[in-house]
């Protein structure tokens, strides 16, 4: 991954997973899709490690701004992944 994408990962981190997942406590709806996120990426990442969500986010987020993705105002798929691997990373061993 270059520098340019890893910077754009810690913003993608910061704003969009550490607000989502405080956002899912006012949004009911958000909180359920997070949940369903979770349970795939669980499946997807075997090591719920702290750097090993990392390295899913990391690659997540590169094929992401590959076709063309960026942040919006909605929820869409993709921040509700961001969300759900960010929610992850809070609970994870850091090992």
């Amino acid at each position: 991954m270059n520098g340019e994408v890893f910077e754009e990962l810690g913003l993608l981190v910061r704003d969009i997973g550490d607000a989502g997942v405080e956002r899912m406590t006012e949004t009911p709806g958000l909180a359920a899709a997070v949940d369903q996120h979770v349970a795939e990426v669980r499946g997807l990442v075997p090591d719920p490690s702290q750097p090993a969500l990392m390295d899913y986010l990391s690659g997540f987020a590169e094929d992401a701004f590959r076709r063309g993705w960026w942040p919006g105002d909605t929820h869409d798929w993709e921040f509700v992944r961001i969300v759900a691997v960010c929610w992850m990373m809070r609970n994870a061993p850091v090992h």
